[in-house]
């Protein structure tokens, strides 16, 4: 048995108008408050091109939301920094939100950790990975998760707040086309430099993981460390969210 509680949420909801990415936000603000205990959000989320506030700066974004809402994404843009990350029916969202009294110290423990679930995760699925920046990836970082140091399979970002943090990403479960084929547009608007080849799924390497499987092994992994309690948005949260979601939407 384990000791450190954790609250996970299976559920999600359209980011169109910028809701989900909402919640996300209403949770490290609940979270921070000390209203709501350390919560674990893994869901397949809708289609969404999630852009970081650099992009937002970039001469090139206006042509690049234009270009993602052709392809028949929603544009966002989220919490944590980086550059524009595909989310698709095949793709999994994950967000935990950590209390912690000094969000500044532990930031790359906290990037580690989250690291080590979904490594931990593609390990039970029969998916060897590692953490690293690939040359070439897409919204690259030093907390990447990769195959064979050839293809990217998720990434990750974190947002502080007062009393907790914000440590989110996501996993390419199937469909890594879709996520070139949006991207490649995309990245040439905002004058990103990258090499598509590196993106990549789990599928591409193990054909066959169901989404449901992929869910159930990160499931499996948090609750290898803490007692994982399955609990839904509650009413407070998704209030704060609807009025947190037009900020989210460029």
């Amino acid at each position: 048995m384990h000791d450190r509680p954790l609250s996970v949420v299976l559920s999600g909801f359209d980011d169109s108008t910028g809701l989900d990415t909402g919640v996300t936000h209403a949770l490290l603000d609940r979270v921070s408050a000390g209203e709501l205990p350390e919560t674990f959000r893994v869901h397949v989320p809708s289609r969404v091109v999630a852009f970081g506030k650099h992009d937002r700066l970039t001469a090139g974004f206006d042509r690049a939301v234009e270009i993602v809402r052709n392809h028949g994404y929603a544009p966002v843009i989220r919490l944590p920094g980086g550059r524009a990350a595909v989310f698709h029916e095949k793709t999994l969202a994950v967000s935990w939100t950590i209390p912690t009294p000094d969000p500044v110290r532990g930031i790359r423990d906290r990037f580690a950790a989250a690291a080590a679930v979904l490594t931990g995760a593609l390990t039970r699925l029969g998916v060897p990975s590692a953490v690293g920046e690939i040359p070439g990836e897409y919204c690259p970082g030093e907390f990447s998760v990769h195959h064979a140091g050839r293809i990217k399979l998720a990434g990750l970002g974190q947002r502080l707040g007062r009393g907790a943090a914000h440590v989110g990403g996501v996993l390419v479960v199937g469909r890594s086309d879709a996520v070139r084929d949006v991207l490649i547009p995309t990245y040439a608007a905002l004058g990103i430099d990258w090499d598509p080849s590196t993106t990549g799924s789990v599928e591409d390497v193990a054909p066959g993981i169901t989404m449901s499987a992929a869910i159930d092994s990160i499931i499996e992994t948090l609750s290898d460390a803490a007692a994982v309690r399955e609990t839904s948005i509650d009413d407070l949260t998704l209030a704060r969210a609807r009025q947190l979601a037009p900020m989210h939407v460029p």
